[in-house]
């Protein structure tokens, strides 16, 4: 009686023989070099990239020039400009240092600018459910008010110069359902301010401040004040969602009025030896 055989199976592959398919190794494969790359990507991410952003969020009023190193820690020189066409940009002495570093809850920004700022300031975000919380780390730095002219109007007129003295104290800012909630105070000291419209250098000191309150504020008031000086200034105001309102008024001391006369014409609306100052 004839035996019939079964013809023998081809031997299995190792991959087969581990219960394996080629496609599916190829595709873990795919996706492995994928996540690295994009982590690569994300971890080495160059400067430029956050230099170009600022610059498009700005609308080009601020830009990076000469970004070196990543995303995350880089340095970059600060150019004010009026935007495009401007031909009045200012750029910041020495460099912009920053790190940036993502946290559970949102990111924490730090910078420190070689001509102005003695030790680093920080600023702490957090995202959550329709709210995002930005809080400022208290930190104080001088800036040359020349960097204004860069601008553009009115500060390309005015040709200010000077020191801008910033100085932030428990600073928080809220936004929660579409409001701003302020903390903490924002000064600004305006040091020996002189301008090319006027003749007596310097003109004055002022002070800027913005206040929120303890329990923070939709409307964190505004006070301008004069510290010295021949040329007056003094205001109040409130910052009442994305506008500012302000109303003050400029004046020259007793005996000084005829070499402010030009300035006091472009700062507001005269109302004899007064110029009013509106804005909002």
């Amino acid at each position: 009686m004839p035996i019939h055989t079964r013809p023998s199976s081809p031997p299995l592959g190792p991959s087969q023989a581990l219960g394996l398919g080629v496609r599916p190794v190829w595709r873990h494969a795919v996706w492995g070099s994928l996540l690295g790359m994009g982590i690569a990507v994300a971890v080495w991410a160059p400067a430029s990239w956050l230099a170009w952003g600022v610059n498009k969020a700005s609308q080009g009023q601020v830009q990076w020039l000469n970004p070196r190193g990543t995303v995350w820690q880089g340095s970059a020189q600060l150019v004010l400009s009026g935007g495009a066409g401007s031909r009045d940009a200012q750029a910041l002495p020495g460099r912009l240092h920053w790190t940036l570093a993502p946290t559970w809850s949102g990111a924490r920004w730090g910078w420190q600018a070689d001509c102005c700022m003695a030790q680093a300031a920080s600023v702490q975000v957090g995202l959550g459910w329709n709210r995002l919380q930005v809080q400022v780390g208290d930190h104080a730095s001088v800036w040359p008010a020349a960097l204004l002219t860069g601008l553009g109007a009115p500060w390309n007129t005015l040709r200010a110069d000077g020191q801008l003295q910033l100085n932030t104290r428990s600073v928080q800012l809220l936004w929660a359902q579409g409001r701003m909630q302020m903390q903490g105070q924002l000064e600004l000291n305006l040091q020996n301010m002189s301008s090319s419209l006027s003749p007596i250098k310097p003109m004055g000191s002022y002070r800027i401040a913005l206040s929120g309150t303890p329990e923070g504020t939709a409307t964190p008031s505004l006070q301008l004040s004069t510290l010295q000086g021949p040329l007056m200034l003094s205001g109040q105001g409130q910052w009442v969602g994305q506008r500012l309102r302000f109303t003050g008024e400029a004046s020259a001391q007793e005996g000084q009025e005829a070499a402010f006369d030009n300035l006091l014409n472009i700062l507001g609306r005269r109302q004899g030896a007064r110029s009013l100052l509106s804005l909002g």
